[in-house]
């Protein structure tokens, strides 16, 4: 991170303050969570604030899950040195398997159990899902990929900032350990690749803007 961050002010003058002030934000939030090893709740939470930061604009409230997915399909596509590649097939293998196996962050499992879908349907679609993203796995579609690794880590995020989980629970640690893991990570390479195609990515507004206030 100390490198990303001097690569960051380094660059600084050559692009717009939206984007100065969305990677000054993410990195200010990946830095709080590198020091929250003791506490993975607030671990994971400072990691996708981080994540947010630098990928949310004006709009993304509209339609969070297709800029999420648009964001993420744009990063795969400007990885030029395959770095997001790298960590699914040597560096977090495991982890990334772990999370896009577990049925209890899948969406569909939580909506059969707040009765919203049956549990043939749940179990079916979770069993096609998993034949798509197997395949994605072996034809190395970091695209994909990174689409249902998200999927899966939006709804252990939910969960913790809906209040649908107690504070240090057993239950789920190790999902948020695995989740703070791969987030820990896959956000450096995120800021890395935005810094290095800031003119295709340096394209809207901050959500929030920075206001003076009287």
């Amino acid at each position: 991170m100390l490198v990303l961050e001097e690569v960051f002010k380094n660059k600084k003058a050559e692009h717009s303050e939206a984007f100065n002030l969305r990677l000054h934000r993410g990195i200010s939030w990946f830095k709080k969570a590198m020091l929250l090893d003791d506490d993975l709740d607030l671990k994971f939470i400072s990691l996708w604030i981080s994540f947010n930061a630098i990928y949310a604009r004006e709009g993304t409230a509209l339609q969070p899950q297709q800029s999420m997915k648009q964001f993420l399909t744009a990063l795969s596509q400007l990885d030029h040195e395959h770095k997001v590649e790298y960590v699914f097939e040597h560096k977090a293998k495991q982890t990334l398997h772990l999370i896009l196996d577990n049925p209890y962050i899948y969406q569909g499992f939580w909506d059969y159990h707040n009765h919203k879908i049956s549990q043939v349907s749940w179990k079916t679609e979770f069993e096609a899902e998993q034949r798509v993203v197997h395949q994605a796995l072996q034809g190395r579609k970091t695209a994909e990929i990174l689409s249902f690794l998200f999927a899966r880590l939006n709804t252990l995020r939910n969960q913790i900032l809906q209040g649908g989980v107690s504070y240090n629970s057993v239950v789920n640690r190790r999902y948020i350990a695995d989740g703070c893991s791969i987030l820990s990570i896959l956000i450096p390479i995120f800021m890395y690749i935005l810094l290095e195609n800031a003119e295709q990515l340096d394209t809207e507004k901050p959500f929030y803007p920075v206001m003076q206030v009287s």
